[in-house]
């Protein structure tokens, strides 16, 4: 049995979703681009009434979506594990992810180099641990592959974070600067044979030539194992 819409109202709460009112009573609300094209005085099936839920449905999942990507990029996988997380079904879920990509909203390459840009510029760490943060992000093998192609070495990297870390270490003696940087350099995933070139680098580049001989002298027979 068909039903007329009788008034479509504007919630006062929510501008963006209408209320629909049928043979005079409320029945359903909608999402004003769902909503874009009844009128009053149309009348709706039961397919019709399922199918505006379903649309509905989609439009609210779509720009919970776009919600999340607002605040900074995000991978596929971290807006799949969002909208899971809010009871959303499958289907629903992967038609909005499928429509972001379309927009250009959303993508794993894109987000992974715009990640491994950002990291670099800003808080410089190893390949290894780039690498391990987008699995994190459920970000694929050959995507992170593709991106870390355009970072820089590891040795490069080593000597940039230690650069950003070095001016609290002022006024250290050799011992106390190399153990405090060594530790910073691996905390964010260098290796030691990595990390120790970049450590003395920054060392040298602060003090005086009578202090590097003076390192040349304490670490004869050190066991840097």
């Amino acid at each position: 049995m068909n039903k007329k819409i009788t008034a479509l109202k504007i919630q006062k709460r929510n501008p963006g979703r209408v209320n629909v009112y049928l043979d005079d009573e409320y029945t359903f609300g909608l999402s004003k681009i769902v909503a874009a094209w009844l009128h009053i005085g149309q009348e709706l099936d039961e397919a019709k009434i399922a199918s505006l839920k379903t649309e509905d449905e989609a439009e609210v999942v779509y720009q919970k979506a776009l919600h999340f990507l607002s605040f900074r990029p995000r991978s596929e996988g971290e807006v799949q594990q969002r909208l899971l997380k809010q009871k959303y079904s499958d289907t629903v879920i992967d038609a909005a992810i499928v429509r972001l990509k379309e927009h250009g909203f959303l993508g794993d390459q894109q987000f992974a180099s715009m990640w491994v840009e950002n990291r670099t510029t800003f808080r410089p760490r190893s390949q290894r641990m780039l690498a391990m943060e987008l699995r994190r992000k459920g970000v694929a093998e050959d995507v992170i592959s593709s991106a870390l192609e355009e970072a820089e070495d590891d040795e490069v990297l080593a000597y940039q974070a230690a650069q950003r870390y070095v001016r609290r270490l002022s006024g250290l003696d050799w011992p106390t600067f190399r153990k405090k940087l060594l530790g910073y350099l691996g905390r964010r995933g260098f290796f030691y044979g990595t990390a120790a070139p970049a450590v003395r680098r920054l060392w040298t580049e602060l003090n005086s030539e009578e202090d590097e001989q003076l390192i040349d002298k304490m670490e004869e027979g050190f066991d840097d194992g």
